[in-house]
């Protein structure tokens, strides 16, 4: 075989994997189809979102009761939001369970750690911008968090 048919046959058919490769390692790369979803769905949902104090839990409102599909939308976010922690979740314990994140690989862990840290961020924020009753409370809560000691 010779040229661009021995690249395929060496990246497809012949290509080296582990010995205990096995379907956790899909939870990285549906991690990134989630994230991709919630992308999405997010931007779809700021295209009718209000970000002021008075107006923002209207126009969640008016995205349930007056948008085509629009409480589809909201609830495909919800619980996409959800999905991907679990799907996270299973990623991380896959990594712990393998041992992934030694040597030589400890930069790749620390980057993971702070992109989860980023995600936890991120998805307060977007529990907080409806502005609900339920957001109030999340808000009310949180500086309470760090007064417990563990």
């Amino acid at each position: 075989k010779l040229g661009p048919l021995k690249v395929l046959n060496n990246h497809l058919a012949v290509y080296p994997t582990p010995m205990n490769l096995s379907y956790a390692y899909n939870f990285g790369s549906l991690a990134g189809i989630v994230l991709a979803s919630q992308i999405i769905t997010g931007i779809l949902l700021a295209m009718h979102y209000v970000g002021h104090v008075d107006l923002a839990f209207n126009s969640v409102v008016h995205l349930m009761n007056d948008v085509p599909s629009g409480m589809i939308l909201r609830y495909a976010h919800a619980n996409g939001a959800s999905l991907f922690f679990i799907v996270v979740y299973i990623h991380i314990l896959r990594g712990v369970y393998y041992s992934s994140g030694n040597q030589p690989r400890e930069a790749v862990w620390i980057t993971g750690v702070v992109i989860l840290l980023v995600m936890v961020l991120t998805a307060f924020i977007g529990y907080v911008l409806p502005w609900g009753q339920m957001s109030f409370w999340g808000v009310k809560l949180c500086p309470t968090c760090k007064k417990i000691k563990i």
